[in-house]
């Protein structure tokens, strides 16, 4: 499988860890381009960021329209479903994306994965799953489509990943009710969740860029202005 062209955002100091972001449908891997300098992550924590470009493809949703997306939408939540081998092939294209910085010589626990809406779901799904310890999981504005049987795949190394979600509790296109029944399912399998909402609809917001900021301090075991 080839490799998914990125943008890479590379800090001045050799790399501490590398963030892999998933954009949302329809947006490409510059969507979250701009919440690298407004994270205001310290120098002494130098962070590669990848931003990779989703296939393109139909979107049944989105009347056949093609466009960058991680898996067609035959639905909303709740009243549809999701092309379950695009998912898979999805994740088989993260878990490409983990390789190559592997190979560049980032320990995989020091490999976070981050992701927006379908990003989102895709990154939760393969942080779950993998076969090496990963730093964490940042789940914006998702959820999980496989969280009925993700129980048989989930990867025991990774049972104490951390995983911070974050819902608009106005979101129209995810309801925050299937961001909850996502929280509730994990938890129940004995995942630690941080969990915040915010008063937005679908999409971000300063005060969630400061909350993952912090969050990603605290994964990274990095004192706040050390």
């Amino acid at each position: 499988m080839a490799l998914l062209d990125s943008v890479e955002i590379n800090p001045k100091a050799e790399p501490y860890a590398s963030i892999i972001w998933l954009h949302g449908l329809g947006a490409d891997g510059h969507d979250f381009e701009p919440i690298v300098p407004e994270l205001h992550l310290p120098e002494t924590l130098p962070i590669r960021f990848i931003f990779p470009h989703a296939p393109r493809r139909p979107v049944t949703i989105n009347a056949g329209m093609v466009m960058r997306a991680w898996y067609d939408v035959i639905g909303m939540p709740g009243s549809g479903g999701i092309e379950r081998d695009d998912f898979f092939e999805s994740v088989d294209h993260l878990h490409g994306l983990i390789q190559k910085e592997m190979e560049s010589g980032m320990p995989s626990e020091r490999i976070l994965l981050a992701g927006f809406s379908q990003g989102g779901a895709i990154s939760l799904h393969t942080g779950l799953t993998y076969g090496k310890q990963l730093a964490g999981i940042l789940a914006l504005s998702t959820y999980l489509p496989t969280a009925d049987s993700i129980a048989e795949e989930i990867s025991l190394v990774n049972r104490d990943i951390p995983i911070m979600m974050a819902h608009g509790t106005m979101d129209p296109m995810i309801p925050i009710a299937h961001a909850v029944r996502t929280k509730q399912a994990l938890r129940r399998l004995g995942y630690q969740i941080s969990w915040h909402e915010y008063p937005i609809m679908h999409g971000v917001c300063i005060d969630e860029i400061q909350d993952v900021s912090a969050w990603l301090l605290r994964v990274f075991q990095h004192e706040p202005g050390v």
